[in-house]
């Protein structure tokens, strides 16, 4: 069972906004924490994708819901 620190909803959020919060979210959480984000912005995926690889930070879990895209990520 993962422990989820944060929730982040970004739906509504059109690109580079999603990205910027999880930045920000990312930057006031302790190494090893995870965050569970939602967003809609088809682009996410791929913006996430890219940032997470770059920064060191763990995608531990993806699933896509009725326009939403869902990540579960675990800060570097």
């Amino acid at each position: 069972m993962i422990t989820i620190d944060q929730e982040l909803d970004t739906s509504g959020l059109m690109c580079p906004l999603p990205l910027l919060r999880l930045k920000k979210t990312l930057q006031l959480m302790g190494s090893g924490q995870t965050v569970r984000v939602r967003a809609t912005d088809p682009a996410s995926v791929l913006d996430f994708g890219v940032y997470l690889e770059q920064a060191g930070h763990d995608l531990v879990e993806y699933a896509e819901e009725t326009g939403a895209h869902l990540f579960l990520i675990r800060k570097g």
